[in-house]
């Protein structure tokens, strides 16, 4: 049984990486959005999470009428209000630079509010034409300062529950094996198993 193509709506080179580590089926050839050659910027206008999913996917099908997933992923600050939420990538602007989104997060939380956290990852599939949902969640804290030197976006603020490292201090691996996007690509590629044996 050959692969069944699957386009993956991003142009974010880590993320892609990461996907493909994890998701390492032989049952799916994965693409992205440079591999067939679309190169526009899909504008995130959805005030949740999953609505931003489903832009992109909806977005990348109407394009090629592909099976295609998208993911949008959010920081969650429960003191902050559950900011930067939405605009985790664009929280101090729209240049997205991670270091002033971490830098302007480390400020709002100086004045000692509560650092709990979570990152959330909502995944839109659109296979056959049909919408499927799946999220993943990890529960952590916010570091009081910037450690760790792999990963990317907020990896060097974010301590999730169980560890004393920083997601930037951990190895890949072992990111990869308890990261908000790993659980929701996990329950994606359950269900694709389960769709395509």
């Amino acid at each position: 049984m050959s692969p069944q193509t699957l386009i993956f709506a991003t142009s974010n080179a880590h993320k892609l990486e990461e996907v493909t580590t994890i998701l390492d089926n032989k049952l799916i050839e994965l693409k992205s959005l440079k591999d067939i050659g679309y190169d526009q910027e899909i504008e995130e206008t959805g005030a949740t999470l999953s609505a931003n999913a489903t832009i992109k996917s909806k977005t990348i099908f109407d394009t090629t009428g592909a099976n295609v997933f998208s993911e949008d992923t959010g920081l969650e600050v429960m003191s902050l209000g559950m900011a930067p939420g939405v605009i985790t990538a664009r929280y101090a602007g729209p240049q997205r630079n991670a270091d002033d989104n971490m830098a302007k997060l480390l400020e709002a939380l100086s004045d000692g509010r509560d650092r709990t956290a979570r990152f959330k990852t909502v995944l839109s599939l659109i296979w056959k034409g049909e919408e499927y949902l799946f999220e993943g969640i990890v529960n952590g804290t916010i570091a009081t300062e910037k450690r760790g030197g792999t990963g990317f976006g907020y990896d060097p603020i974010f301590i999730p529950y169980g560890y004393d490292k920083t997601f930037a201090e951990l190895t890949i691996a072992t990111k990869n094996s308890i990261s908000h996007r790993y659980r929701a690509v996990m329950q994606m590629k359950s269900w694709l198993h389960r769709t395509l044996v």
